[in-house]
This record gives C-alpha cells, sequence and structure tokens, in this order.
C-alpha cells in the first residue's frame, strides 16, 4: 500500500488534467471520481455534481486531483521526476507532456505542462553520469545548457 499520495489543486481541471496525465503514461488509469454534492456547494462554490477530485494512478503511482478553486495555484516548488531508461522515451514523454506547456523558461530537462504541473524528464544514464568522479563536471556543464535532455551530449561530454 502506497502511504503517501500527492494531492494536486486545480481551479476546474482535475478531470482534464488526470485524462492527459493517463494518455502519457504506460500503465495508468483514472480510478476513482467523486462530485460534490449540494450541501458544498455554498462553501466550494461548485455546482452540485461537477467534479470535485479524480484518483488516478500513472504507473502504479497514486494521485489524487482537486478541483478546489482559483484559491491556490501550482507552482515549480513541487516536481514529478519521471526517469527514462531511452532517448526515445525522454522524447516521447517530453513532448506529449509539453503540449501546450512551457518548455522554454526550464531547463535541465524540466517542463510545464498545460496545467502548470513541472516535471524532470531524466534519463537513467545521467545519474550514472554524475557520479563518475571523471566526467561529472562536463557532464554537468553540458546539462546546464540544455532543456530537453540529450544523452548523445552528456556521454560525449
Amino acid at each position: 500500500m502506497q502511504k503517501i499520495t500527492p494531492f494536486l489543486w486545480f481551479d476546474d481541471q482535475a478531470e482534464d488534467a488526470a485524462r492527459f496525465y493517463i494518455s502519457v503514461f504506460k500503465n495508468s488509469k483514472i480510478t476513482k471520481i467523486t462530485h460534490y454534492p449540494k450541501a458544498t456547494e455554498e462553501v466550494s462554490g461548485k455546482p452540485e455534481g461537477s467534479v470535485m477530485t479524480v484518483a488516478f494512478e500513472l504507473e502504479g503511482q497514486k494521485f489524487v486531483a482537486l478541483n478546489g478553486g482559483p484559491h491556490f495555484t501550482i507552482t515549480p516548488a513541487i516536481s514529478f521526476v519521471v526517469d527514462c531508461e531511452t532517448q526515445d522515451a525522454v522524447d516521447a514523454i517530453w513532448g506529449r507532456l509539453s503540449e501546450g506547456g512551457d518548455e522554454a523558461a526550464q531547463q535541465c530537462g524540466w517542463l510545464k505542462d498545460k496545467f502548470g504541473v513541472s516535471w524532470q524528464i531524466v534519463p537513467t544514464a545521467l545519474h550514472r553520469l554524475l557520479s563518475d568522479p571523471a566526467r561529472s563536471e562536463r557532464v554537468m556543464g553540458a546539462l546546464l545548457k540544455m532543456k530537453k535532455i540529450d544523452v548523445a551530449k552528456l556521454e560525449a561530454a
């Protein structure tokens, strides 16, 4: 059983975000959708029957998305790291998550998706290369010049 579940606050895009994320990652699904009851209309500002929460899983990791209103927004202070075995996986996940998002303002494999959630798309080779004392400084120098990470350029550093 997973002990800690990330809980994402959206204005009114929880279901759209969850459906988008499960379309990006294999082995993913929506597990439950709850709706606002009439009793919470006044306090929540959300009409009865509108989506309140969406529970979903991405590659076995559980998440919950809430339509909580505009009171809080997502910031890059929290991000999700996606480890990718190959450059093809980096390219595919980066391509999907960056659709309608913002990759220009980020570096080192970071991007912000169309819902404002920050992701770090990281090839597993990066961990190996950074742990090599003879190469780590050159690899870091190359990494700092990248937005989407290019494994071949890291290997060449």
